[in-house]
């Protein structure tokens, strides 16, 4: 464990970075996930346990996992696009097929040299997405992996950084909110040119004369919860709230300093009311 500080928007922060061990998984890259477009711009290597995803101005790349998981724990470290990365994405998700798919969302938009990507998170469920949370991150992604996680169950789907809490997504069907539970989604990935809106809304494009664009993904590790779990009277695990308490001041330090977007805060986007979700507890 190890102490940091750095100021933010004026603030001086004292935070204390808590190293996680991601234990290895027994199998591999080559095991787990298909290499699905960009030719050999997507390789696998290190024996398996190194991943890259590259794009040129000929063709960016992905991946999807082969198996398909329906709740639990997605971890995956990432080091993203170095220097001038303006116009590129990399997306990181969840989703499952069809016009009603499911679909939970890490997207990193690129910028130019020395200003901070953008992540960009999202969750549809039955084909409707609108969901829309954006952060900076506290750190500089491309210099080091991070590891960046999806916890889906069926009451709430929380992504972490670090295995710090960003967003909290609840299960509001109570409300009438469609929530992501009947569609087993695969893992995918992909890297590429988005830079008609990526980077300031489209008005920086992408400078091809520094591709090719790389990515770099290791650790992968996903945990399923039995299947005994849909029970809720049978298993602690599915009772467990959504954060202690040191995950909720986790949370709420994110989203004070490090979030830039919110659609449950744009009333001009919503002139006729908020999402009814957005009118339930944050927390």
């Amino acid at each position: 464990m190890a102490s940091s500080s750095y100021t933010h928007n004026g603030f001086y922060v004292l935070t204390m970075v808590v190293s996680t061990m991601i234990v290895a998984c027994a199998g591999s890259f080559y095991q787990d996930f298909d290499l699905t477009w960009g030719d050999n711009r997507a390789k696998i290597f290190n024996g398996g346990q190194l991943l890259s995803l590259s794009l040129d101005k000929v063709s960016g790349s992905g991946f999807k996992s082969k198996k398909e998981y329906l709740f639990g724990r997605i971890d995956m470290q990432l080091k993203l696009v170095a220097g001038n990365s303006a116009g590129t994405v990399t997306a990181y998700y969840l989703s499952s097929q069809g016009p009603t798919h499911d679909e939970i969302d890490f997207e990193f938009l690129g910028n130019l040299t020395g200003d901070p990507y953008i992540l960009h998170t999202n969750v549809f469920s039955q084909g409707k997405g609108d969901r829309e949370q954006q952060f900076y991150l506290w750190f500089d992604p491309t210099k080091n992996f991070h590891t960046y996680s999806i916890i889906w169950k069926p009451q709430h789907i929380i992504f972490l950084v670090d295995n710090i809490p960003i967003r909290v997504f609840k299960n509001a069907e109570s409300v009438g909110v469609p929530f992501p539970k009947n569609q087993p989604m695969r893992i995918y990935s992909s890297l590429w040119n988005a830079d008609d809106w990526a980077t300031r809304g489209g008005l920086v494009k992408t400078d091809w004369s520094k591709a090719p664009f790389t990515a770099y993904y290791r650790n992968f590790k996903a945990t399923q919860f039995s299947s005994k779990s849909f029970n809720p009277n049978s298993d602690a695990e599915w009772q467990t709230t959504e954060l202690d308490a040191f995950g909720r001041r986790r949370l709420r330090w994110v989203q004070k300093y490090f979030m830039i977007y919110n659609y449950c805060n744009d009333l001009k986007r919503f002139p006729q009311g908020l999402p009814a979700e957005c009118r339930r507890s944050r927390f």
